[in-house]
């Protein structure tokens, strides 16, 4: 069943955030071509709260994506209720501003449940994961651009190349739960973009090195086994004291655009709680670390796709996760707490004026 009562009441909200009237459902062939650029992600919540976050959207984006609401736990609240009403109002949001939307996320280690986590049984978690995704896809089948299936399947410091991260999945489903994902999610709607998802990357680090190789192998394995994957997700929630690896995330890219696959920057922010210096100062490392990030992925093709996981200070988990020891915000986003443009957003606009 699908619960609805709180509809109208979220319908309205997003109603007063947008500028327009609603653009109506473009066909999955149109929308899956449809110029994707920048975007940002956001919660309702926020977007209900303050109507500067929805205008700075409205303005400097050409897509969005919602941080919760399309999560397992605000979309399943228990085994009989799929709980659309939230992630629809978001929808309605990006419609009435001409914005495509994307999903995120369908399977991941985090944020399951605890309803799931009680089931005992293998084969009634298959049904429940089964049901779940499919569901999910189908009702939003010819409505988003493209779907994160899987959500950092790989280990934060991987052993080797074939090292995968335990989780609930695993424990049930065994290693069969990536690519179950991906092929129901696929027999939902056939003309989604289907990507994976991973953060931690990108950086110059043994263990982002690691990481990045454990990544490579998953998803040649997946490619071989046929499964229906699209586009590879690059997370890129940057470490601002760290440098990027250059050389080897654009090899890597390279490589990934050979077998066909789309790569895009899924979550992109910058922590800059290890640097020193003035707000500006660090604006400007954070910009350059961006700078070089794409740099690095656009060496063998232009960056389609950008998104960052906010769009202002003011509504970044970096500031409730990862606070400076000198008491003063993180800057992580492309706009301040004011919502003012800081370099970050010079280098979005560089990176896409002609996406």
């Amino acid at each position: 069943m699908t619960r609805l009562d709180r509809r109208q009441f979220l319908l309205g909200s997003a109603a007063t955030l947008a500028a327009g009237a609603s653009a109506s459902a473009l066909p999955a062939s149109k929308l899956a071509q449809r110029r994707q650029g920048f975007g940002a992600a956001a919660t309702l919540w926020d977007l209900q709260a303050d109507p500067r976050l929805g205008e700075a959207i409205s303005t400097y984006c050409t897509q969005v994506v919602p941080v919760l609401e399309l999560k397992w736990p605000m979309l399943r609240p228990d085994a009989h209720t799929f709980a659309f009403e939230r992630a629809d109002a978001i929808l309605d949001f990006a419609r009435a501003n001409d914005l495509t939307m994307r999903g995120h996320t369908l399977a991941w280690y985090h944020d399951i449940p605890d309803w799931t986590k009680q089931i005992k049984d293998s084969k009634e978690v298959e049904r429940a994961y089964l049901d779940h995704i499919g569901t999910v896809v189908s009702y939003y089948k010819d409505k988003l651009t493209s779907w994160d299936v899987v959500n950092e399947p790989i280990p934060d410091n991987p052993k080797g190349i074939s090292d995968r991260r335990d989780t609930f999945w695993t424990q049930h489903l065994g290693k069969n739960w990536i690519p179950l994902a991906f092929r129901t999610a696929a027999a939902a709607d056939p003309y989604v973009k289907l990507a994976i998802n991973e953060y931690d990357i990108e950086s110059v680090k043994d263990s982002f090195i690691a990481k990045r190789a454990a990544y490579r192998n998953l998803i040649m394995e997946l490619l071989d086994q046929g499964i229906p994957l699209h586009a590879v997700g690059l997370q890129s929630h940057l470490h601002a004291e760290l440098e990027i690896d250059t050389h080897g995330l654009a090899e890597f890219v390279t490589e990934l655009r050979s077998w066909g696959l789309e790569v895009l920057v899924t979550e992109l922010d910058v922590d800059d709680q290890k640097l020193t210096g003035s707000p500006a100062e660090r604006d400007a490392i954070v910009a350059k670390r961006v700078d070089d990030l794409l740099t690095a992925i656009s060496a063998s093709g232009p960056v389609r796709s950008i998104l960052t996981w906010g769009l202002s200070d003011r509504y970044s988990w970096i500031n409730g996760t990862f606070a400076r020891k000198d008491k003063q915000p993180n800057r992580p986003l492309p706009l301040d707490g004011e919502f003012k443009p800081k370099p970050f957003m010079d280098v979005i606009s560089k990176f896409t004026r002609d996406a």
